[in-house]
């Protein structure tokens, strides 16, 4: 596996929680139905330091990542 850095939609409130709403993976858009966890741990994966957002994609749970200012995935 490997970090694959993607674009990501977030809302961004006056508090600074951000809120994940679209995946962006290689031109190909994925709506974020539900954020299900947010929390400050590393990619046990690929490595790395940041926050792990639990998401549900089309009723699928995944992780997305945001480290030093910017979103990745683990990708396969």
């Amino acid at each position: 596996m490997k970090k694959k850095f993607v674009r990501v939609l977030t809302d961004i409130d006056e508090n600074g929680i951000k809120t994940p709403k679209v995946i962006d993976f290689d031109g190909v858009k994925y709506e974020i139905d539900r954020v299900l966890d947010m929390k400050k741990c590393p990619s046990m994966k690929v490595g790395g330091v940041g926050e792990r957002y639990r998401v549900r994609i089309k009723g699928k749970e995944t992780n997305i990542f945001f480290e030093d200012n910017k979103w990745f995935v683990e990708e396969k």
